[in-house]
């Protein structure tokens, strides 16, 4: 696991939209090809076309891009809506996934607030948001929406 000092989120800039589109085509590709649904155009412009800064946060790992997470208000309702989570395949499989998404649903958490996401089918990730209190809430052939509802706080915080 990740020590806390190791990485950190910082505010997301204009200036990284297209970082971030080339990290979502490269981490995509494998479940997307597999989906039948790669589109090289479009998985790109898929973010740069939802891009807020104001919403999201890069994440660096010892001061370099490891990777981002855009976490913006629900549309319909009160809670969070989770989406643009990539991190660099070389950061993958060591906790680094597990840390982040852990201090965004704290900080969830403490503002009462639910959460949602959605993952790809057949996604790796969807084991990490199902360890962390995701549960599943509707599919179609490509998309699972899952939600997490607010933990109450720990006793004696």
């Amino acid at each position: 696991m990740y020590r806390e000092t190791n990485w950190a989120l910082r505010p997301g800039r204009a200036e990284d939209v297209e970082a971030m589109a080339e990290l979502r085509a490269e981490v995509m590709r494998e479940d997307l090809v597999r989906l039948g649904r790669y589109d090289e155009h479009r998985v790109r412009q898929r973010l740069r076309d939802g891009f807020s800064p104001a919403h999201t946060s890069v994440i660096e790992l010892d001061g370099a891009l490891a990777g981002c997470v855009t976490v913006r208000p629900y549309e319909e309702g009160e809670g969070l809506y989770l989406e643009h989570f990539y991190l660099a395949p070389e950061t993958r499989g060591r906790g680094l996934g597990t840390a982040v998404l852990r201090e965004l649903l704290a900080r969830a958490d403490e503002a009462s607030l639910q959460v949602r996401l959605v993952v790809l089918q057949g996604s790796a990730a969807r084991r990490l948001y199902e360890r962390e209190g995701f549960t599943f809430e509707s599919e179609d052939p490509v998309d699972v929406l899952m939600v997490r509802n607010p933990r109450p706080p720990a006793a004696g915080r």
